[in-house]
C-alpha cells in the first residue's frame, strides 16, 4: 500500500491543516506538556513544516538548540525556511529508526503524528532512549484511528474507505501499545492524555476538513485494492457534501499524548 508522500505542494497542504484552529490548540498543549526551557537541547522527530519546531526553538532561545529531522526533503526545506532566522535551530533529513546523533545529546525529544508510520517501534524508541540524557523526557503524540466517529449515510462504504486509509500506516492503533513499548525501551511514563479533534458540525478550516480532502485524494489512488470503484469513492464524497448541506456533518477522532522520562 502506498504511503503519503510529500512534494512541495503536499508540504503546503499539510501545513494548511496544521494551521487550523484545532491543530493549533493541539500544538499549544504539546508545548505545555514538553515544557522546553531556555538553554535546553530539543530534538523534533518528524519536523514536518516546522511549526512546532519554530515555537520550541524560540522557547529554548539562543543558548539552547533545536534539531528537526524528517524523511521528506520537501518538509525539511519548508521547515528550514521557517526556522531560517533562528540560529539555534537546524533541520536535516533523518530516519526515526536510525538517529545519526550522539548518545545523551538532548534534554527532550518530541514527535507528533510520526510513529504510526514506523514499523520497528522497539528500535525507534531505543534510538530515542539513546540520544536522551539521563532524566531527559520524550513527548509522543499519535492517533488511534479506532477512535474515529465519522457520520455517513452508508456505513459499509465508509468502513471500506477508512480501511484503505488505515492501510497506509504501519500501525493505525499505535497509542494502545505506546505505554508498554515505552516501558520496554527503558522509559517511565509520567503522563498520558487525550487530545480530541472534534467537529460536531462542518468547519472547512479544521482538521476534519483537511483530512476529508487528504483521505479523498489518497483513496482515489488506492481504493481499487479495497474494492472501491471510482464511482463509489465519489459517492462517498458526495454523501459527505450532502450531510454538510443538511447540517448533519459529524467528525471526531482522538490523539493520545504520552510524556515519558529516561
Amino acid at each position: 500500500m502506498s504511503q503519503l508522500t510529500f512534494d512541495a505542494a503536499g508540504a503546503r497542504a499539510l501545513e494548511a491543516i496544521y494551521l487550523t484552529p484545532d491543530v493549533i490548540a493541539q500544538r499549544a498543549r504539546v508545548i505545555d506538556l514538553l515544557a522546553a526551557q531556555p538553554g535546553e537541547r530539543v530534538l523534533d522527530v518528524g519536523v514536518g513544516p516546522g511549526l512546532l519546531a519554530y515555537d520550541i526553538a524560540r522557547l529554548v532561545g539562543e543558548t539552547g538548540q533545536l534539531v528537526g529531522l524528517d524523511l521528506s526533503a520537501a518538509m525539511v526545506a519548508a521547515a528550514a525556511e521557517r526556522l531560517a532566522d533562528l540560529p539555534q535551530a537546524q533541520v536535516r533529513e533523518g530516519d526515526a529508526v536510525r538517529l545519526d546523533l550522539a548518545d545523551g545529546s538532548f534534554d527532550a525529544v518530541v514527535s507528533t503524528q510520526v510513529y504510526e508510520y514506523v514499523a520497528d517501534m522497539p528500535r525507534a524508541l531505543g534510538e530515542l532512549h539513546r540520544v536522551l540524557r539521563s532524566g531527559g523526557r520524550a513527548l509522543i503524540l499519535d492517533t488511534d484511528w479506532r477512535s474515529l466517529v465519522w457520520h455517513s449515510s452508508d456505513q459499509a462504504r465508509m468502513d471500506r474507505v477508512l480501511a484503505c486509509w488505515d492501510a497506509h500506516l504501519a500501525d493505525p492503533h499505535l497509542p494502545a501499545r505506546l505505554g508498554p513499548l515505552l516501558r520496554a525501551a527503558g522509559f517511565e511514563v509520567r503522563r498520558a492524555e487525550i487530545l480530541p479533534m472534534f467537529s460536531p458540525r462542518w468547519q472547512p478550516v479544521s482538521y476534519a476538513g483537511g483530512m476529508m480532502r487528504t483521505i479523498h485524494n489518497f483513496v482515489r489512488g488506492n481504493g481499487a485494492r479495497f474494492d472501491l470503484s471510482a464511482d463509489e469513492i465519489e459517492a462517498w464524497r458526495a454523501d459527505q457534501q450532502a450531510l454538510i448541506e443538511r447540517g448533519e456533518y459529524f467528525f471526531s477522532v482522538n490523539r493520545y499524548a504520552f510524556l515519558a522520562t529516561r
